[in-house]
């Protein structure tokens, strides 16, 4: 069966970086695009980044843009998230989701779920 499975989360000081990694099975994954989702405490999940099956093209949200990066590499099935300048709000459990078409910034047009991973931003 298809399993996302995320790592990297942690605990750092605002300002500092983290790397998520979301390593994919059970699917082709070349073929999916791949999208990184947030959701913080008595709050909706919300789209952060997303990278097309290729990785030529990239979608951010506004309140990322010039701080986190998506990146993947289709040879070991796995997508990353580079976030730097980390912010207190950026405090969240952090999912990443598998789409079979091409990517989109809206959560329930993913096929696929990982568990998710908690990142927590110390002010």
């Amino acid at each position: 069966q298809v399993q996302l499975v995320e790592s990297g989360g942690g605990l750092v000081q605002a300002g500092g970086s983290l790397r998520l990694s979301c390593a994919a099975s059970g699917l082709t994954f070349s073929s999916y695009a791949m999208g990184w989702f947030r959701q913080a405490p008595g709050k909706e999940r919300e789209f952060v980044t997303a990278i097309s099956w290729s990785g030529a093209t990239t979608y951010n949200a506004d309140s990322v843009k010039g701080r986190f990066t998506i990146s993947r590499d289709n040879a070991k099935n796995t997508v990353y998230l580079q976030m730097n300048s980390l912010k207190p709000e950026d405090t969240a459990v952090y999912y990443c989701a598998a789409r079979r078409r091409r990517a989109t910034t809206t959560a329930d047009e993913y096929d696929y779920w990982g568990q998710g991973t908690q990142v927590t931003i110390s002010s």
